[in-house]
């Protein structure tokens, strides 16, 4: 009986790529919704998908400044700047993202989507860059240590609802 596999390395060297291009799309799906409801100009829907977004995003932003960016700098000296250049969009998304709160706090669904029209091509081009260029630099870098910053992950808490 033959048993089609991958090459061992597979699993392990794709490990974080997999895992955080997941965790993009769940992002992805939770702002999509963030702008459908502020389109149906339902400020309390707006709210709830906003909550929900926001949570998905400081979980990781916290993935990556927290876990995977300290784990790669140790080792990787020369790299430094890729992880700074991360961080420094993670800042930029993180203040629009807070844009958006305050006038949802205000109930001002109108700049919510200009806000939000702000935002999506920063997410998409930040998304973009891990996604083919930082992730699969963390795999290589990191490969020794990926089961136990995957457990890292996994243990943090997930997104409600």
């Amino acid at each position: 009986m033959s048993r089609r596999s991958e090459p061992p390395e597979r699993g392990i060297m794709q490990a974080i790529t997999d895992l955080l291009s997941l965790n993009h799309e769940r992002c992805d799906q939770l702002f999509a919704a963030v702008e459908t409801t502020i389109g149906k100009d339902n400020a309390t829907q707006a709210q709830t998908a906003f909550n929900a977004f926001h949570h998905a995003m400081q979980r990781h932003f916290t993935i990556e400044d927290v876990i995977l960016f300290p784990a790669f700098e140790q080792n990787n000296d020369s790299d430094l700047g890729v992880t700074h250049m991360m961080r420094m969009e993670h800042e930029q998304m993180r203040e629009l993202i807070e844009q958006i709160q305050g006038t949802l706090n205000n109930g001002n669904l109108q700049a919510c989507a200009s806000l939000a029209a702000n935002l999506l091509p920063l997410i998409q081009q930040h998304n973009l860059k891990e996604e083919q260029v930082l992730y699969p630099l963390l795999d290589r870098a990191l490969h020794d240590k990926t089961t136990e910053l995957i457990q890292r992950i996994k243990s943090l808490p997930h997104v409600p609802g």
